[in-house]
């Protein structure tokens, strides 16, 4: 599985910042579902092994409701706030993710996590820092931001 390492970055950097934001948000679909029928999440995770959804309250209200937890004691187990002021895991990798790279709360996962990588959005374009980091793990980013240089060459 490929990742960007800093030349790619650079020119997928250069890329995001010149592009016509309508032609990238033409291309994305195709691509996004390209990458994921090419790409298979389960023999990564390296997003759920080396980062933290943001816990917004509909997903800490959501999640501990199914796991049958009190909203207090979910955060006191799994969640601390980090620098921005969100509530991430405590510790990586992500408490909820099996051996086999499963979400054991796949169903009432994260906001966050539903819509990693982000690579349909116009987060794409609109959080070019996240998605350049991205970049650097996460296959499916990869592909999404090769693809579109490929295209608006």
């Amino acid at each position: 599985m490929t990742t960007a390492g800093k030349e790619e970055q650079k020119a997928f950097k250069q890329m995001l910042q010149r592009a016509p934001k309508n032609k990238v948000l033409q291309y994305l679909p195709r691509l996004h579902e390209e990458a994921f029928e090419r790409i298979d999440c389960l023999q990564c995770a390296a997003c759920c092994k080396n980062y933290s959804p943001r816990f917004k309250t509909p997903d800490v209200k959501r999640i501990s409701k199914h796991l049958g937890m009190r909203e207090s004691a979910f955060i006191e187990t799994y969640l601390r706030v980090d620098e921005d002021g969100d509530f991430v895991v405590k510790k990586s990798p992500c408490p909820f993710l099996g051996s086999d790279n499963a979400c054991s709360i796949y169903e009432v996962r994260p906001s966050d996590c539903a819509r990693f990588p982000y690579t349909n959005e116009d987060v794409i374009i609109k959080r070019q820092p996240l998605t350049l980091k991205n970049a650097t793990f996460c296959p499916i980013t990869f592909y999404v931001l090769d693809g579109l240089l490929k295209q608006l060459k």
